[in-house]
Formats: C-alpha cells, sequence, structure tokens
C-alpha cells in the first residue's frame, strides 16, 4: 500500500467583500475584487443568505465562506 500526500490548501479572504477563496485564485467571484490578505481570523458559513440574521450583519450576498475579522 503506497502512502499518499495529500497538499494542505491555503485560502485567503477578499479584502472589500471577506469571501474566503483557495490561495491560487485570482479574482474574487463575488464581487470581482482582485484584492487579498492572508491575514484573516475566523469563519462563518453561510447556507441562505436571505434568511440568515448573521448574512445581513456582514453583507454576505451569496453562499459561501466569509472572514469574520480581515
Amino acid at each position: 500500500m503506497s502512502a499518499r500526500r495529500s497538499k494542505k490548501i491555503t485560502y485567503k479572504a477578499c479584502t472589500r467583500c471577506r469571501y474566503i477563496v483557495p490561495s491560487d485564485v485570482k479574482q474574487c467571484p463575488v464581487c470581482g475584487s482582485t484584492t487579498f490578505t492572508d491575514n484573516w481570523k475566523g469563519m462563518v458559513i453561510v447556507i441562505d443568505p436571505e434568511k440568515s440574521e448573521i448574512a445581513k450583519i456582514i453583507g454576505a450576498k451569496v453562499p459561501g465562506r466569509y472572514a469574520i475579522r480581515v
């Protein structure tokens, strides 16, 4: 049985909308920004932005992962 090494995926957050994407993404799929940061803390996963009070507070319009602090 061969041992597999899994590649660790790193993430960054959009500085405009706080959407979290893999580090190799060049443009934010939510707001179109190209400005990201690796310095973010905490994560909120929004499933239904229309019903989520948290999504309304952070301004999330689409489902996904969002950084709490950027």
